[in-house]
This record gives C-alpha cells, structure tokens and sequence, in this order.
C-alpha cells in the first residue's frame, strides 16, 4: 500500500483532476515522456530508476525530501552525476507543496525544510513513495505478531497458525534480511511446506529447471 501521508499530499494539493492522466504514480508507457518535462517526486529505487531511465527523453526534476536515498548505491551514484552535468535537476529537502494547470499540468510548486518555494515546469508529476505494512484482515487471524511481523518456522515458513505460510518483508526470524534474494529461498522452502498440505498422499519430487524435461515442457524451454 502507498504510503499514504505522502500520496495524500499529492491529491490534497489540487491534484485530483490530473490523478492518472499527469500525475501518476506507477508507469506502463514510457514513450509518452518523451521531450515533456516530468517531476519525479520520492527516494527509492523506483523513483531513482525512472529519474534515470527518464532523462535520455526527457526533462526530470527529482524531488526528495531527504538529503539521503533508499536506493542502491550505483543508482545514487549515477543520480548525483547526472545532477553535476546538469542532466537532471536535483531538489532534496524538498517535498510538494501545489499542482497547477488548466486542463493538463503545467507546474508543481515544491517547498524547502526553511519554507522555501520553487515553481517547476512539469507535463507530468510522478509520486514513487515507500510502502508501509498494513495487514489489515490477517491481524484478526490470531498469528503470533511481532509488531507488524509474523515470527515463522525457517523450515518451511509456516506461521504459528497450521497451514498458514509467511514469505517476504511481512515475515521475521533470526537473522532475517529484507532483499529479494531472500524472499526466492523463503518462497521455495514455504512452496514445499504447502505441497504437503496439498498433496499429503503424494511424494515431493525435487528437480532441477536444467535437467528436468517436465519443467522444460511448462516452462516452453529447451
């Protein structure tokens, strides 16, 4: 879910007749940035990506309202030094403050720590912001929480709940690290734990994707 502090003060701000027409917050066609002025609000890979990605096409402003990324560090790297060649137009302590426009945007008006103002020319506005964990219903399914985590079996990423399973950011155990490289082994191992639930009369067979002809065969592989 979008952090909603943050995407709030999009839409509170006059922003509601451009959502999803100029002000976006996922992109599916990039083509249509091409030579327009975009605002790339946010801190993250996402945002850092596409501030990138962008600007072989485009005008991009990146606004964040720390002076630190979550983002890898290549990616932060490769951001300052757009910024230096004047590439891309970098604001930090800066979050938004007004959209305006007459029928399609025209500007976003950022605001500084101090109080600071700055109009920016933008076609568009995109909001890449981070994702906090709401559980919403599963918090009334008497899981054994921890915080806004659910502790799991590392065996096979079972819950305290019999037949309930926890993979990714939402799961937490000794020593957990939240990357995605993680969340493929808790998933394999939760796969197998579900296999046994699923198919308790049948055997776990274990192959391999460059071996198996039967993976192959579903996969469209040779």
């Amino acid at each position: 879910m979008l952090d909603h502090l943050n995407q709030e003060s999009f839409r509170q701000k006059s922003a509601e007749k451009f959502d999803g027409t100029s002000v976006l917050y996922s992109i599916k066609d990039k083509s249509i940035f091409k030579d327009k002025s975009v605002a790339i609000f946010g801190g993250g890979d996402s945002a850092l990506d596409w501030a990138i990605e962008l600007s072989n096409t485009s005008k991009v402003s990146l606004i964040h309202r720390r002076d630190e990324f979550r983002g890898a560090p290549a990616s932060v790297q490769k951001i300052k030094e757009l910024s230096e060649k004047n590439i891309i137009s970098l604001f930090t302590k800066y979050s938004i403050k007004d959209v305006k426009g007459n029928g399609s945007l025209e500007e976003v008006e950022i605001k500084s720590e101090e109080g600071e103002s700055k109009i920016l020319k933008a076609d568009y506005a995109l909001g890449f912001f981070g994702l906090i964990m709401q559980l919403g219903p599963i918090a009334e399914w008497g899981l054994n929480l921890d915080k806004k985590a659910i502790p799991v079996n590392t065996e096979n990423f079972e819950t305290n709940k019999k037949g309930i399973f926890a993979i990714g950011d939402i799961c937490t155990y000794p020593g957990k690290l939240k990357l995605i490289l993680s969340g493929f082994h808790e998933g394999a191992l939760a796969a197998r734990g579900c296999f046994k639930y699923a198919r308790p009369n049948e055997k776990y067979r274990f192959e391999f994707t460059t071996a198996s002809n039967t993976i192959k065969d579903r996969l469209g592989v040779k």
